[in-house]
């Protein structure tokens, strides 16, 4: 284990920014047709958020959020802000695209099943194994609410965090081909991919 962080579920009060802050750095170029500019985005997502949907890495001081991994159950995902939300911070005419833009990265669960939403780390905590440990706990939550498998999205031009999967028992379900996404989010196909959870008595349902 990696003791230079602490794994601990859900967002702290008042690290709202900071995980905002990795959201952006992580997924920046996919959310900004929906929620840019960078500023603007960052502030939605941090005043949006549901603080229990999270795995969270700190660092041992309990200071700052080095990694998040965020995770949709029973209805309700890390990242929130609804169509009210979106309209009151953009306004009617740039509120309006932006709602069309977020229904394309809607991914919604199906029963007995935990959807990741995304994974992120700081850029200078890379390589210290922090994505498998928020893995590890995710996979648990899942256990703890019974579900026989977990679901993600993985872009094509991500070849770094599906080999983390990989390592992680995900695998892939079925590729769609995005080209119309390419100039408005950077990526060209997207990936499913499953991880099924032992010991929930469905294991076979895929």
């Amino acid at each position: 284990m990696n003791s230079a962080v602490a794994i601990r579920r859900g967002v702290p009060r008042s690290a709202e920014e900071q995980v905002a802050e990795l959201y952006w750095e992580a997924f920046g170029r996919k959310l900004g047709a929906a929620l840019g500019p960078p500023e603007h985005g960052r502030a939605f997502i941090a005043r949006h958020l549901h603080h229990d949907r999270a795995a969270v890495a700190l660092t041992h001081g309990g200071d700052r959020v080095v990694g998040v991994a965020g995770y949709q159950l029973d209805g309700r995902g890390l990242t929130g802000g609804g169509v009210h939300d979106v309209l009151s911070s953009y306004g009617l005419f740039r509120g309006l695209p932006r709602l069309a833009v977020l229904a394309l990265l809607e991914r919604t669960p199906k029963p007995g099943e935990l959807v990741m939403d995304a994974i992120a780390v700081d850029p200078a905590h890379r390589g210290a194994g922090i994505g498998s440990l928020l893995l590890t706990e995710i996979a648990a939550i899942a256990a703890e609410h019974r579900c026989s498998r977990i679901r993600l999205d993985v872009i094509d031009v991500n070849p770094r965090a599906r080999a983390l999967y990989e390592r992680h028992a995900f695998t892939a379900v079925r590729t769609e081909q995005t080209p119309y996404l390419r100039r408005l989010m950077g990526f060209g196909a997207v990936t499913t991919m499953h991880r099924t959870i032992p010991g929930t008595g469905t294991e076979q349902q895929r």
